[in-house]
């Protein structure tokens, strides 16, 4: 039987049976992409996320999709990704979009705002809210469709030479932070700095900044800020859920076949998953070993966590009423946050604070 007209009367079920569909999957075509990070290699769980979605992509596609990872600096700057993207240098990109709010305050969104939303309260926006939806409305001005590609969960408040006691110690000191909430920290009469992460331990060794944030414990020994500063602050207020994107060219992705895009999907939301359950498992140890070193934790006081607040609440209604694009995000993520929010403090809050209180 000729084969087009065998499809058509058996059906997919007899298509299945039959076991033509292998055949039908081995016939796409072989396709080679460049994916590059905004992160580098040493930091083996922020641009190992890319090696993990290349490596699901090429066994869900039997060899026949392959891509290939760069670490910042191989083929695009860590802070050009969305550049490369519209110019086509490459297919795809994985970074944290909030590091091109100087383009557009909406890149942050897509990523983490000061008093946003926390990692799983992000991936609920994404898929079951509107948050996916919007982002990529936005990303379509840049020729970029996008896919959440990893979340680091809440993030640690930096490390700093002296001890923060009051909002005043923050006073003109010079502060490494990504992205957008270094406008809320210059709101509170800081200085920020926004360095890739390569480059933060030797601006903070020769005192260019006075302090600096990054991830978390698993990360920041690595780096080795724990050598150089010794008060570790918490919580990042500014990164609740931070959340890492797969970017790709949309030319680049609309050429694909129905099947290859769907491998796309899965395997950036699997690399997704991998992330944070990597973080979560290697942080705690990473914190102790930190402490017995001699890093000294200290939470934000409360006075500066109010006025940060404060800060970022009025500098998104600034926005709301200057910037078209951000309105329309903004009002549909504080609506998510205030009813997610209502279900988390009976929940997970009250779960979370009582048996980190019983110490088990």
């Amino acid at each position: 039987m000729e084969r087009r007209s065998f499809v058509r009367s058996a059906g997919l079920a007899g298509v299945l049976a039959s076991g033509v569909a292998p055949a039908v999957v081995h016939a796409q075509a072989a396709i080679r992409w460049r994916l590059t990070s905004s992160f580098p290699k040493s930091l083996d769980t922020l641009f190992g996320v890319n090696e993990v979605f290349a490596k699901k992509v090429s066994d869900m596609s039997g060899g026949k999709f392959q891509i290939s990872t760069h670490a910042a600096g191989e083929i695009v700057p860590a802070l050009g990704t969305v550049d490369a993207l519209q110019a086509g240098t490459v297919e795809a990109a994985n970074t944290a979009p909030y590091y091109y709010f100087g383009k557009d305050p909406t890149f942050a969104l897509g990523c983490a705002i000061p008093f946003g939303l926390n990692s799983r309260q992000m991936t609920a926006w994404m898929y079951e809210g509107n948050g996916l939806k919007l982002m990529r409305e936005f990303y379509r001005n840049y020729n970029i469709i996008s896919f959440p590609m990893g979340n680091t969960g809440a993030q640690m408040g930096g490390w700093w030479r002296k001890e923060l006691k009051s909002l005043a110690d923050l006073k003109g000191v010079k502060f490494r932070t990504g992205g957008f909430s270094g406008r809320v920290f210059e709101r509170l009469g800081g200085i920020a700095a926004n360095i890739p992460g390569g480059e933060i331990y030797a601006a903070l060794e020769k005192g260019t900044v006075d302090a600096a944030e990054w991830v978390g414990p698993y990360d920041d020994e690595k780096l080795g800020f724990n050598k150089v500063a010794q008060y570790y602050c918490y919580p990042g207020y500014w990164e609740g859920g931070p959340q890492l994107d797969l970017h790709v060219n949309i030319k680049a992705y609309d050429a694909l076949s129905a099947e290859y895009k769907a491998i796309v999907e899965c395997a950036a939301a699997y690399a997704h998953t991998d992330m944070q359950a990597k973080y979560d498992a290697r942080n705690a140890a990473a914190l102790k070993r930190l402490v017995a070193g001699g890093t000294k934790l200290v939470r934000f006081p409360k006075e500066i966590m109010d006025a940060a607040l404060k800060e970022s609440l009025a500098l998104y209604s600034d926005l709301s009423g200057t910037n078209p694009a951000w309105k329309k995000i903004y009002e549909d993520f504080s609506a998510f946050r205030r009813d997610v929010n209502l279900w988390f403090r009976f929940t997970e809050a009250g779960f979370d604070d009582y048996m980190q209180s019983a110490k088990l």
